[in-house]
């Protein structure tokens, strides 16, 4: 078996159990080395399956290579190079370590070409992932790790259970397009939306990233969700139920982060919001419309990265991402001001940023698909993300009030990750053409044309007027300590309540059945004896346990007299 054999993951997740032996700068040339190593990987693979091997009666495929698995491979293994010279100046191996096995096991699970395959590296990306969240050091980090690790678990549990029973209604557990004609389908289908953080599911994502240490929050922000978009579509392409999924995925978490003080937490519900763009290419189905969303996860997973860098600079250095506790910080911190405004006219869709040639795509295809409140929403949604992520974040963390903060620059390593990712930014918007030849489906579509270049300027100059209008009435919401109630009051308060109610309730009904029943049984000991004269002592005196190991021997002792 040569190396264009083998799953590209696996090269990271061997190599991260090297970190931790490792000192100095010999381990910060290690992690930089490991990632590339996993790109020169991938440079060889060539399109096909490998590495089959049969299990149970059932074809395992540990590597499955075509233009699908090779836009996420790149994406994620780009991500772990830019993510692993964010975790440089970290002292501790734990969080490189897991960082990268994580990198490791999203890659594993985009190359599976099977089912089981898949949930093996499904579950190792919660493991090594809930390590992130806990490297945050504080007892909210840990609580809000169980609770991720909770979701996590669940959802790899649900595509187990799914993958049985699609291989009993099939005969198959290869990875290909699943539907929902089948409850197989629909287990599948819930996992992956646990994962995408769909809406009523979602609450893990805001609870868990902005818990997570600097560097952890970088590396979660790049695979997991990317991941569930990926599953979903290649396996659930033309699934028109993820329309109005994604759309609501798209409004509903701008309200959230217009209000929210946390920056790292406006990010998370951000986060969310692009999700949905995605979710919305897929459900849609086109050709366009699916390449948009495998261009949007490329283009989000950069500018998002390079979002959460930027705050994550500011945590470090100041020790606090509190909007109402910042302000002023480009006179400290120039260098991350620009690279964070960079990282917004991305997520923003600004012309000449890559935001703006992945998502008019999704955007062209809503309208070519006659989805006409779709679009609509999509571009109410396009001009609060400029609001909340292209605006609010670096007005608050760097301008707005002077705060009165003062503090160094971000280290060097920091700012040579997010100068990586705030170059391939700028050159793909510049340069679509490059990304666009990694797609799955070959590509016909102009970004520049003047009517998508006109109406996205509409859009966003308006959206900025809104904001400059609201803030000089003093109407937009101020940023101030405080705790927004979103759907996890139901998963953290309600449900346990009803499940404890519910608990006592069936443990009194259990009690007065079990006393029933040995009622029952009591009668009808005494009645048989009366009737037969019968001595149940044995059965009286004697437990379950020693009643079972007497009828074992006498079963042994009925065989050996059979036999001899």
């Amino acid at each position: 078996m040569t190396i264009a054999e083998i799953s590209p993951g696996l090269t990271l997740i061997g190599g991260s159990l090297l970190i931790p032996l490792l000192r100095g700068r010999l381990r910060s040339a290690y992690l930089v080395l490991l990632p590339l190593l996993g790109l020169a990987h991938l440079s060889l693979l060539s399109m096909g399956e490998f590495g089959t091997v049969q299990f149970l009666g059932q074809k395992l495929v540990l590597l499955r290579v075509d233009r699908w698995s090779m836009v996420f491979g790149w994406i994620f293994m780009i991500a772990a190079l830019i993510s692993s010279i964010y975790a440089l100046h970290v002292r501790a191996p734990l969080q490189a370590t897991a960082g990268v096995a994580y990198a490791g096991s999203a890659i594993g699970a985009v190359f599976a070409g099977d089912l089981m395959t898949l949930f093996v590296f499904w579950e190792l990306t919660a493991v090594t992932s809930v390590l992130l969240v806990w490297a945050g050091g504080t007892v909210s980090a840990y609580r809000a790790g169980m609770r991720y690790l909770f979701m996590q678990i669940g959802s790899g549990v649900l595509l187990f259970c799914g993958a049985v029973v699609q291989m009993n209604a099939t005969g198959s557990i290869a990875f290909e397009h699943i539907g929902l004609d089948g409850p197989g389908g629909w287990l599948i289908f819930a996992a992956f939306g646990i994962k995408c953080a769909f809406p009523f599911v979602h609450t893990w994502l805001q609870d868990s990233y902005p818990e997570a240490s600097e560097v952890g929050t970088v590396f979660l922000s790049a695979f997991t969700t990317k991941l569930a978009v990926y599953a979903l579509a290649r396996g659930f392409a033309g699934t028109e139920l993820l329309i109005p999924i994604g759309a609501l995925m798209t409004a509903f978490p701008i309200f959230f982060a217009v209000i929210e003080n946390d920056l790292r937490k406006v990010l998370a519900y951000s986060l969310n919001n692009q999700l949905g763009f995605m979710v919305v290419g897929i459900g849609i189905g086109t050709e366009l419309s699916l390449n948009g969303t495998a261009a949007h996860a490329f283009t989000h997973i950069l500018y998002k990265a390079l979002l959460f860098m930027s705050m994550g600079a500011v945590l470090y250095r100041v020790g606090t991402v509190k909007g109402s506790e910042l302000g002023g910080l480009y006179k400290s911190m120039p260098l991350t001001t620009v690279f964070c405004i960079i990282g917004a006219a991305s997520i923003s869709g600004v012309p000449l940023f890559s935001g703006f040639v992945s998502k008019s795509m999704i955007l062209s295809a809503a309208g070519y698909g006659s989805y006409v409140v779709t679009w609509a929403v999509l571009l109410f949604a396009s001009a609060g993300v400029f609001h909340h992520s292209g605006i609010k974040i670096p007005y608050f963390a760097f301008f707005a009030h002077d705060s009165g903060k003062r503090c160094k620059e971000a280290p060097l390593n920091m700012l040579v990750a997010m100068g990586i990712a705030a170059f391939l930014c700028i050159g793909i918007g510049v340069m679509p053409g490059p990304l666009y030849a990694l797609l799955p489906y070959a590509v016909d579509y102009q970004p520049y044309t003047a009517s998508h270049v006109l109406a996205q300027m509409q859009l966003l100059m308006f959206s900025a007027l809104a904001f400059s209008v609201l803030m000089w009435t003093r109407i937009y919401p101020p940023e101030m300590r405080a705790i927004n109630l979103d759907f996890d009051w139901f998963w953290r308060r309600l449900l346990p309540t009803f499940g404890g109610t519910a608990a006592k309730v069936a443990g009194a009904a259990h009690r007065a059945a079990d006393a029933t029943a040995k009622s029952t049984v009591r009668s009808a000991r005494i009645a048989i004896e009366r009737t037969h004269g019968l001595d149940s002592r044995l059965a009286k005196t004697w437990p379950t346990g020693r009643m079972g190991l007497a009828v074992l021997i006498l079963l042994l002792g009925y065989l050996l007299l059979y036999y001899v």
